[in-house]
């Protein structure tokens, strides 16, 4: 029996910022909690001008998981939340019954041309906790856990795995972990997370045997023992969880487990209601709903 589920390779795309998206996609829309994984840049921008940042937009059913590799991004958001975010951070936004916010990359990034590069990931929320209070938390790099293996160095980001527990509180089993492997070194993936995927941010993998390139996401099959090595100096992300309780609707912005959530949500948007997505304090600027 094959290690391997599914091999994804990305949709590249262009919001402002150059994404390689992996999730959803036409083979994979899950995998545990994760409904959503972007990887941003790597890029630089202008010292002037807006390219790069996000105005403020909705969000709904979902927690937003931030990471970089490099550079900075400023987060603020409704309920008075700001936070710049560096590399080493995890940025953790539930946006519960409504949030907005925005993501904007600092002056100072701009100025001194610093590349910027990361990912950002949506976890669906339990149907239990769908219209939970809105909440924002930040943990900074130096109060994750970082544990040291044979040319392996892994930060366990959320979640519990390979013996350390993050500080990320979430709603329901979690893996996400970054790990950096020198050349010629081996890492076992836990096998007692059900869903699980590995993704290669830089470097060349050998996944039991098959060689995995960069930019590409492996979907592993549930039980299996598998084993990692690196062709050469490789960065990854070990990411899953426990499966979602039913399937999700996604659209643009929201995540919910009925259309008709979706729905009410898309009518509160665009009617600016104020109960349900407040004004982020200090931004004038909003994105419209979509027509599609």
């Amino acid at each position: 029996m094959s290690s391997i589920q599914h091999i994804i390779h990305p949709q590249i795309r262009d919001i402002g910022f150059p994404i390689r998206r992996l999730l959803p996609s036409a083979q994979v829309r899950t995998v545990g909690p994760f409904v959503f994984f972007d990887h941003m840049g790597p890029v630089t921008f202008a010292d002037a001008g807006t390219a790069g940042d996000v105005r403020p937009h909705p969000h709904i059913g979902l927690a937003t998981v931030t990471y970089l590799f490099s550079g900075a991004m400023m987060h603020r958001d409704s309920l008075g939340s700001v936070q710049r975010i560096v590399p080493g951070d995890i940025n953790w936004m539930t946006s519960g019954r409504g949030i907005v916010h925005s993501e904007r990359v600092p002056e100072d990034i701009r100025q001194q041309g610093v590349t910027v590069q990361g990912l950002q990931m949506w976890v669906a929320l339990p149907k239990k906790d769908e219209e939970t209070a809105p909440g924002f938390w930040h943990t900074p790099a130096a109060d994750i856990p970082v544990v040291q293996l044979e040319g392996v160095e892994l930060h366990i980001l959320v979640g519990q795995a390979f013996g350390k527990i993050s500080p990320v509180n979430t709603h329901t089993e979690t893996l996400y972990v970054a790990a950096q492997l020198a050349a010629g070194a081996q890492l076992q993936v836990p096998s007692d997370t059900i869903e699980r995927a590995v993704y290669v941010i830089s470097g060349a993998l050998s996944v039991d045997g098959e060689a995995i390139q960069q930019g590409t996401l492996v979907v592993l099959a549930p039980g299996t023992e598998v084993t990692l090595i690196a062709e050469s100096v490789t960065s990854l992300m070990l990411l899953g969880g426990e499966p979602l309780d039913g399937p999700r609707f996604l659209w643009w912005n929201f995540v919910a487990s009925t259309k008709e959530r979706i729905e009410a949500a898309k009518i509160a948007w665009t009617n600016q209601q104020q109960d349900v997505f407040p004004n982020v304090p200090g931004e004038t600027e909003f994105i419209p709903l979509p027509e599609r």
